[in-house]
């Protein structure tokens, strides 16, 4: 039995250091850990991938901690859910690794073995998550953990990239802080199925609240009055407030998530945005490989040659990537 097969048969039977293992492997890109996430695929797609994005300052961490302890913790009736966090923290500028600021302020998660966290680099990857991220996830889902928390560094407009990764995306919001306009600019509301106004113990939380009533309004202004008109369930996303600091509205937050979870279920939403995010990984995953093949291909000095005359106005770069996306045949002899 060879090492890497040892690797992945580890993660299954949910291992803790092997994984943590497989996860630097995969950040780094390193060729087994690609390989052992191509024979960790057929045991994935079993874990609810929860999105947890919005601007810096609205309370994330606290609010993905407090998530955390409830899964844990449930009510009478109710059975606990392993949960892993993937904290994806801003670059340090000096070392190029994660500022591990989440880290911190989830310290009440220690010593659960039903908790897992992760904090990566987001080495400027744009969208606030890291480009390893899909393959980390896919570890920690195949590593057997009901629940997937990813939360993002908090990037503002290119967040929408965590709506293509997850089943369920909570937009958190906070009073106070301008956020309103700013978020229909970025069109983060469109991609939240559950708004949470965090801190809503601060002032100006009335007029956030109705702010985005007012949006959603715009958003489904028929369905919001009478959802089944068009004869199919619809998604309401529901504003939610909570105080993360104060363990306050956690359990409604909880339930609406297993409410979305349901209707994804019953809708065939589930199925639909699975096949959805695997779309846009292939895709993305094609996008490099298109690359790596094109740049092994055209001689570096035909590259910067076409630089050159773009440079000096002689082509422009859409004559320049014809050029070089359809070389001279003699370029390629043979």
């Amino acid at each position: 039995m060879n090492v890497e097969h040892d690797l992945v048969e580890s993660v299954v039977a949910g291992k803790r250091l092997p994984l943590a293992r497989l996860l630097t492997l995969v950040e780094n890109n390193a060729p087994e850990g690609l390989a052992a996430l191509d024979q960790l695929f057929p045991h994935t797609g079993r874990a609810h991938l929860i999105g947890v994005t919005g601007s810096p300052g609205s309370g994330k961490s606290s609010l993905v901690n407090q998530i955390a302890l409830a899964l844990r913790n449930p009510p009478s009736g109710k059975a606990a859910r392993s949960v892993a966090i993937v904290a994806v923290d801003p670059t340090s500028p000096f070392t190029g690794g994660a500022v591990l600021g989440d880290r911190v302020r989830m310290r009440d998660l220690a010593g659960d073995p039903g908790i897992f966290i992760r904090s990566m680099a987001s080495r400027g990857a744009l969208g606030g998550l890291a480009r390893a991220t899909t393959g980390v996830v896919q570890a920690l889902d195949a590593a057997g953990f009901d629940i997937v928390l990813v939360e993002t560094v908090g990037a503002g407009q290119a967040e929408v990239d965590i709506a293509r990764l997850a089943h369920t995306t909570l937009v958190i919001e906070a009073p106070g802080m301008g956020d309103d306009i700013q978020a229909i600019k970025a069109g983060i509301l469109e991609i939240a199925d559950i708004l949470v106004i965090n801190k809503a113990d601060h002032p100006g939380v009335d007029s956030t609240v109705r702010a985005l009533h007012a949006m959603l309004e715009l958003g489904h202004p028929t369905h919001l009055h009478n959802p089944v008109a068009s004869g199919t369930p619809l998604w309401i996303p529901p504003v939610l407030q909570t105080i993360a600091t104060q363990s306050e509205g956690i359990a409604d937050l909880v339930e609406a998530i297993d409410r979305h979870t349901a209707y994804l279920h019953t809708t065939g939403a589930w199925q639909a945005r699975d096949r959805s995010r695997l779309q846009t990984e292939l895709e993305q995953l094609v996008q490099v490989e298109l690359n790596n093949n094109w740049r092994a291909s055209v001689p570096p000095e035909f590259i910067q040659e076409t630089l050159a005359q773009v440079e000096t106005r002689q082509i422009s770069p859409y004559q320049a990537a014809k050029l070089l996306t359809h070389p001279l045949p003699e370029l390629h002899p043979g």
